[in-house]
């Protein structure tokens, strides 16, 4: 028998203070309210709204709201199961009634750009995305982040626990599951209100503004878990796969200059080096200041052909040359040389090979992540980070990856965001590390954690061993805690370094020359 509401009212109420806050946000106006309260009355079973009076007040976030509208479609029997899943799907159902539709966001986005700028445009969509739950600051706020000092500045630490785990009935439950290809991918534009399902993610409160970028059409949209100010993902109206090539440093200028306020950068294509999404082409992009942008320059070249484009080593853990000019052609054509060069480049003595033979076929090891961003001096600026995935029987997971005794703290793909300086660490860690603080106070000592392959600290055993004979065991909690940061700072850092391809050593620097050399540059 299906359950009914045990308080109404209280709901009806509810309802009514969520159509306040959307309508105090600029989610609907106030001619929408009427229709948005009977979706919801409807969706809810209720016959009729509140008949009281609603108290007025001011809310920064519907959250509170709709944990209360969640716990009552629980009673009500409107969820298979009261996990985060069912509820999230729920809850993105409900924000979805109170939203403009998505062709008057794009109208009202392009109305701000052309009145007022495209900063006041994209501040209004950001505080749309986050005011509709799409970002859900919330648990956002839970991510750790800390600063860590290192001899290439201050690099950015998160462990990310904004992402929700599943259930354990949910994980048995995706094992029966029918497989779909509807939406293809999570980036696909046939997202846009789509209802969602357990292996799938509801997005009726997702917006996307529509984009041109190399007279192609492309979408703009934010990251629902935001790794940092902004963070915004620009994606192919078709399902393609990515494929850095010339095409791609043209839309990335071409972008800037529409949204000079931002960055935006892509993953590499090739497996191990490029992100977890390959399957469908995408950039990255925000507002936010990666430490690699503060890196400063330390050798400087020049290039015949290119006489109006600068061009410069950066002092960064990868090997990054960064180019920069007025001159968008000119940039365009050099970095598109660059990255057919850097293909078909090879040197065995530094462990560079553009090419493998596997079965018969040739298999490529050589491309690049590119970023590009307006600079101070108002230039045009692309870093292009040289990229290579062999991997060795003394490195099979990559030989310029992080190596295998930094796998207890990273050993996931170096995309993007990890290459400017901003290392997103796996959940796991925060428990591990706050275990790993105790013993470094006294207040627990090592027992069977570090030799039991089933605990989680046994990754860590080798690691644990040297931050005791280095710190001892009684410091305070928070000087533990400090230690810990300073030293997962200081691995992130090592990660960077594995993945250089042209280390940092003095014979990494000399065969970074060779190739500059290679093709065509020559130091100032």
């Amino acid at each position: 028998m299906e359950r009914t509401l045990q308080t109404p009212q209280s709901a009806a109420l509810t309802i009514e203070r969520l159509l306040q806050f959307a309508t105090q946000n600029g989610l609907i106006e106030q001619l929408d309210v009427y229709t948005s309260r009977n979706a919801l009355l409807d969706l809810f079973g209720l016959a009729e709204p509140f008949q009281g009076e609603v108290p007025a007040e001011k809310l920064n976030s519907p959250v509170g709201l709709l944990e209360e509208l969640l716990d009552a479609a629980w009673e009500a029997g409107l969820l298979e199961e009261n996990t985060m899943t069912y509820r999230d799907l729920l809850d993105a159902r409900i924000m979805g009634l109170m939203m403009p539709r998505p062709s008057e966001v794009v109208s009202e986005f392009w109305k701000i750009a052309k009145t007022q700028s495209v900063e006041a445009a994209t501040a209004y969509f950001y505080k749309q995305s986050i005011d509709s739950n799409y970002i859900r600051m919330d648990r956002i706020a839970k991510n750790a982040y800390w600063l860590a000092e290192t001899a290439y500045g201050d690099l950015e630490i998160t462990i990310n626990l904004s992402k929700p785990e599943k259930d354990p009935k949910e994980i048995a439950l995706l094992k029966t599951l029918p497989q779909s290809s509807y939406p293809l991918c999570l980036l696909c534009v046939d997202n846009l209100g789509y209802a969602g399902r357990v292996n799938h993610p509801a997005r009726q409160n997702l917006r996307v503004i529509p984009l041109e970028l190399d007279s192609e059409k492309w979408y703009l949209q934010y990251s629902p878990y935001v790794y940092y100010n902004e963070h915004s993902i620009i994606f192919h109206e078709k399902h393609i796969p990515m494929k850095t090539t010339a095409n791609t440093f043209y839309r990335l200028l071409d972008f800037i200059e529409q949204f000079p306020h931002y960055f935006i950068g892509s993953n590499a294509d090739l497996p191990i080096v490029g992100g977890s999404i390959l399957n469908h082409d995408h950039f990255q992009g925000g507002r936010h200041k990666f430490p690699m942008e503060k890196a400063p320059s330390e050798k400087a070249f020049s290039h015949a052909d290119f006489a109006g484009v600068k061009a410069a080593i950066v002092k960064w853990p990868m090997s990054v040359l960064r180019l920069s000019g007025h001159n968008k052609q000119q940039l365009y054509k050099l970095a598109s040389k660059l990255l057919d060069d850097w293909r078909a480049y090879s040197d065995a003595e530094a462990e560079v090979l553009a090419f493998s033979e596997k079965d018969g076929q040739r298999i490529p090891h050589n491309t690049i992540t590119p970023i590009a961003r307006n600079n101070a001096r108002g230039e045009y600026e692309l870093d292009l980070v040289l990229r290579n995935n062999r991997t060795s029987a003394e490195h099979p997971d990559g030989i310029f990856h992080p190596h295998q005794h930094l796998h207890h703290i990273k050993k996931e793909n170096i995309g993007l965001i990890e290459v400017m300086g901003l290392a997103v660490l796996p959940g796991r860690l925060q428990e591990e590390l706050a275990a790993i603080a105790k013993l470094l106070t006294g207040e627990a000592e090592i027992g069977r954690e570090t030799s039991d392959p089933s605990h989680p600290l046994h990754k860590h055993a080798d690691w644990i061993a040297a931050l005791l004979a280095k710190h001892g065991a009684s410091l305070t909690a928070d000087a533990a805690n400090a230690v810990l940061q300073t030293e997962v700072g200081s691995k992130f850092m090592d990660v960077l370094l594995d993945a250089g391809v042209f280390k940092r050593d003095e014979a990494g620097q000399a065969a970074f020359g060779r190739f500059l050399a290679a093709v065509g540059f020559a130091q100032q």
